[in-house]
């Protein structure tokens, strides 16, 4: 498929529209796919931090609980050793018994202490080991979660990877489609242009060739050939009208000639002629073809040249030989014969061999001179290198300088002229 371009009006530089199309769409999606990861990567992070509020939550607990049984302890120890001391300052000797009693039943309140002591601890390891593997489980939940979301990410990024995709080739088929419409407008509107063009080039040739001609180029939309060259004399005598038909397509039409031969006929012109790029396969450079004369772009102004002078000379001969109505049909028949036409062709060309001959010597002289002139640069580039040395060697003014070899002096600041004197 042919590239077509965007020409920015400001650098003036070639955009490839295809490309500008899928990097618009390809910088969509990156935006949308990073903003979608964004905020599940903000989730992820609130599930986190959500677990780290637990799990602190359960500590804190733990820590709790540890003081509550320390301080039990502690209580229940000063409570035990108050009362002993009290017992034993009442009764030291009598209550010997109910000390001893006292004491086992101590000694049973401590055994039942530390086996409740012992009850405490074992409680908090299995808080401890409790609250292990509920930090294991909520580990293996929260990666399970992140998995899921994970996966539920990648699910729904796929999926709007693929609306994506889908709208995106949507979009590049609707383009193109777009494209092959302006593209058959560019062809229809080039191929109309490429005619103006060419017709307005004509005009131009036939202006600078003919300047005591009137030139008279048809509008567009106006029916009839594209330009009508009314032939003059320096003395500003008409003496006949040529019309002409400018044609730039890819093949050749036989029925231009008819057309031409119809427009020739309305404006009552003498002769037709036709310019094209393409001519019929047994016309090389110029030719007569059903009484039209047709011709390239090469051999225009060879063959109105000759044409002219015949519409010249059949006039002065008109004027000469006024009243004498066989001498004019003799001249339009010779005009329309084949010698008249040899005649134009020796004409035209030798006007072009000698306009080729001209170009070749214009490509030959300038080869020459652009090789000259490259010498001479040289060759002075040289000179002053050599000076140079010379001079640089010699030390000081021992060398004469060279005018040629200076830079100019700069103007003195009076004799530059000021904005306000011109």
């Amino acid at each position: 498929m042919k590239s077509f371009t965007l020409v920015c009006p400001n650098c003036k530089s070639e955009i490839p529209l295809n490309e500008v199309v899928a990097h618009q769409v390809q910088k969509q999606f990156e935006e949308d796919f990073t903003r979608r990861q964004a905020e599940l990567q903000r989730s992820i992070a609130a599930r986190e931090k959500q677990l780290a509020e637990q799990q602190a939550s359960i500590e804190k607990a733990q820590r709790e609980l540890n003081c509550q049984v320390a301080e039990k302890l502690a209580a229940e120890r000063s409570k035990l050793s108050a009362a002993a001391l009290e017992e034993a300052k009442l009764t030291l000797g009598v209550e010997l018994q109910e000390m001893r009693t006292l004491l086992e039943d101590r000694q049973a309140k401590l055994h039942e202490a530390q086996q409740a002591e012992l009850g405490l601890r074992k409680k908090q390891r299995e808080l401890e080991s409790r609250a292990e593997a509920l930090e294991l489980e909520v580990t293996r939940k929260l990666d399970e979660e992140c998995g899921k979301i994970r996966a539920q990410a990648q699910e729904a990024a796929s999926e709007a990877q693929a609306l994506k995709m889908a709208e995106k080739d949507k979009l590049i088929s609707e383009m193109q489609k777009q494209i092959t419409n302006l593209k058959q407008k560019a062809d229809q509107g080039s191929q109309q242009l490429q005619g103006e063009v060419l017709q307005l080039d004509l005009e131009a040739q036939l202006r600078a060739a003919f300047p005591h001609d009137k030139i008279e180029p048809v509008s567009n939309g106006v029916k009839g050939a594209d330009i009508l060259q009314r032939v003059r004399t320096n003395a500003g005598h008409e003496c006949g009208t040529i019309v002409w038909e400018a044609k730039r397509t890819k093949a050749w039409g036989n029925n231009w000639t008819c057309k031409l031969k119809e427009d020739q006929r309305a404006v009552k012109a003498e002769l037709a002629v036709m310019v094209s790029l393409v001519l019929p396969d047994d016309i090389r450079n110029f030719g007569l073809v059903d009484g039209v004369w047709v011709c390239n772009c090469t051999s225009m102004l060879a063959l109105a040249t000759a044409l002219r002078q015949g519409l010249i000379g059949a006039a002065c001969a008109r004027l000469a030989e006024t009243g004498m109505q066989g001498k004019t049909e003799d001249l339009y028949h010779y005009l329309c014969g084949t010698e008249f036409r040899q005649h134009i062709e020796g004409m035209v060309e030798s006007f072009v061999a000698l306009q080729q001959e001209l170009g070749k010597e214009r490509r030959a002289m300038e080869k020459i001179w652009a090789a000259r002139e490259k010498q001479i640069g040289r060759a002075l580039r040289h000179t002053a290198l050599f000076y140079g040395d010379i001079q640089a060697m010699a030390g000081g003014n021992a060398l004469p300088e060279l005018k040629q070899l200076q830079l100019e002096s700069p103007p003195e600041v009076d004799e530059i002229p000021s904005p306000a004197s011109n």
